[in-house]
């Protein structure tokens, strides 16, 4: 899987964003973070993305889908489920 593609949006305030920068960072998984409080275009995505709501982590993945404020079990379930499509 080319893990370069994945990018997680987020504010450095967000205790769901450091848990799932925590876990790729453990899991060595390559990442593009979006800091949105500094980019307002990002913001702006990710609002629409979530129907209005600021949500973070939004991470999106190589495959084009998303996972908005995932709890740790379903990234690791997403990261079988992608290394699984790639074997």
């Amino acid at each position: 899987m080319d893990n370069t593609e994945i990018t997680v949006y987020g504010t450095n305030w967000c205790l769901d964003c450091r848990r799932a920068r925590r876990f790729l960072d453990a899991h060595q998984i390559k990442y593009i973070w979006i800091n949105i409080d500094q980019d307002i275009q990002a913001e702006q995505f990710v609002i629409e993305l979530n129907k209005g709501m600021r949500s973070v982590p939004t991470i999106i993945f190589p495959d084009g889908s998303n996972l908005v404020e995932p709890s740790t079990k379903t990234l690791e379930e997403k990261f079988i489920t992608l290394t699984n499509q790639t074997s």
